[in-house]
């Protein structure tokens, strides 16, 4: 019975301090990450078997047929609107703005990206490859890939900035 309760006592004096010590450490990561933004579930007008977020043998695809893949060298990426930025459910970001109500940004291969919301021009994150995706709204309520425009794509770099 004794080592019951030396158990116990090892339980209940560990344990809780295991305990605090991760509320404090979810506490302070909490911090410094802004708001929870929930992940957007995009669904997109055309399938196609690999998008981002697909493995192909035990890799990560970032990129797919739409993206257009820019090498930006550990530069930042800036908002190109006033808008929102929100995580997706494929690990890349969203990126909308009432300046183009129809239209979607996914940027993929960003690292810590900042997520709610932005003004134009804001750093949205960093990485060492941008893959960038332009989508338009369709009438049944899923979203095309289209051609992105060379400034929206030029702002988004931050040329001449």
């Amino acid at each position: 019975m004794a080592a019951m309760e030396t158990v116990g006592t090892w339980v209940s004096t560990w344990g809780g301090r295991l305990v605090m010590g991760g509320l404090l450490v979810g506490a302070i990561a909490a911090c410094g990450r802004g708001p929870t933004v929930a992940p957007r579930n995009i669904p997109i007008h055309q399938e196609w078997a690999l998008q981002p977020g697909s493995e192909v043998g035990g890799y990560r695809v970032m990129g797919g047929l739409g993206d257009v893949s820019i090498e930006i060298k550990g530069k930042a990426i800036r908002a190109p609107f006033d808008g929102k930025v929100q995580p997706t459910d494929n690990g890349c970001i969203a990126f909308t703005s009432p300046e183009v109500p129809a239209y979607l940004f996914r940027l993929c291969g960003l690292q810590r990206p900042r997520l709610g919301d932005v003004r134009a021009g804001d750093k949205i994150g960093k990485g060492q490859v941008l893959q960038f995706a332009a989508m338009r709204r369709q009438p049944d309520g899923t979203w095309a890939l289209v051609e992105p425009a060379v400034d929206i794509l030029e702002r988004t770099v931050g040329a001449g900035s």
